[in-house]
């Protein structure tokens, strides 16, 4: 049974300031998430409320929620694993 994928418009944003290759490696990723929405290297972060997962993808990472009920993943963010997980003011 296949998760349907959604990517918030931020986390798009971001994904369109990288690198094509880069791009097309993170592209790949997320499809992967419709049919795993938990791969092996997936974990849960903590303190998110509803909970959020990250996937890496070399040095970049892919923040999601999964919706079970909707089977829906929700790309949250994307980004270089030095600045993903910093909170925007």
């Amino acid at each position: 049974m296949a998760y349907a994928i959604e990517i918030t418009r931020p986390a798009l944003r971001q994904m369109k300031k990288l690198d094509p290759r880069i791009r097309e490696r993170l592209a790949r990723r997320i499809d992967g998430l419709a049919e795993m929405p938990l791969p092996s290297g997936a974990n849960q972060l903590k303190g998110a409320s509803p909970p959020l997962y990250r996937v890496r993808e070399g040095d970049y990472r892919i923040i999601y929620r999964i919706e079970h009920d909707k089977l829906t993943v929700l790309v949250v963010r994307i980004g270089h694993r030095s600045e993903v997980y910093r909170r925007h003011r």
